[in-house]
Formats: structure tokens, sequence, C-alpha cells
């Protein structure tokens, strides 16, 4: 595997309601609800940094509901707003 390739797009639910305060501790990955689920988003540099983000949401006690990695046509679209907060 090549360093030379951009980041993946992933985007990751888990289950319950986190604050888009939240956004630093994500490393700036964006941060958003929808329907009681919390949207974490954007890009990822490589497989041992999604692993990084997986632990804190473990560290969390929060639900994995889903890990996603994104076409690159969707990378740029941001995720349907819900109630943000």
């Amino acid at each position: 595997m090549s360093g030379s390739r951009p980041p993946a797009h992933y985007e990751i639910r888990i289950e319950g309601v986190l604050g888009e305060r939240w956004t630093g501790w994500f490393e700036g990955l964006q941060v958003s609800s929808e329907a009681g689920e919390t949207i974490i988003s954007g890009p990822v540099t490589d497989q041992p940094a999604l692993h990084g983000v997986l632990v804190k949401v473990r560290d969390l006690g929060m639900c994995l509901i889903s890990v996603r990695r994104l076409d690159p046509g969707e990378a740029g679209k941001t995720p349907p707003k819900g109630s943000h907060q």
C-alpha cells in the first residue's frame, strides 16, 4: 500500500446523540445527529486512525450501528441534518 493515497471518507453511526462540541474529540470529524443517532463523518487517514475513532466510540459506551466507507462521490456531501445539539 502506498502512503501517498488521499484519506478515505467514512460515516460512522452510533446510537444516541452527541452534540457538535464533540468534533474536537473526534479529531475534526463532523459530528451531527439524526433521528436519535449520531453521525461521525469525514476523512480518515488510514486504518489505524479509523480504529482509533472506533476505540473512542467504545470508550463512550455508545452502541455502534454502522461504519461505512463512502464512495468518492459521496465524500463531499454532508449527511442529512436532523436535530443538532
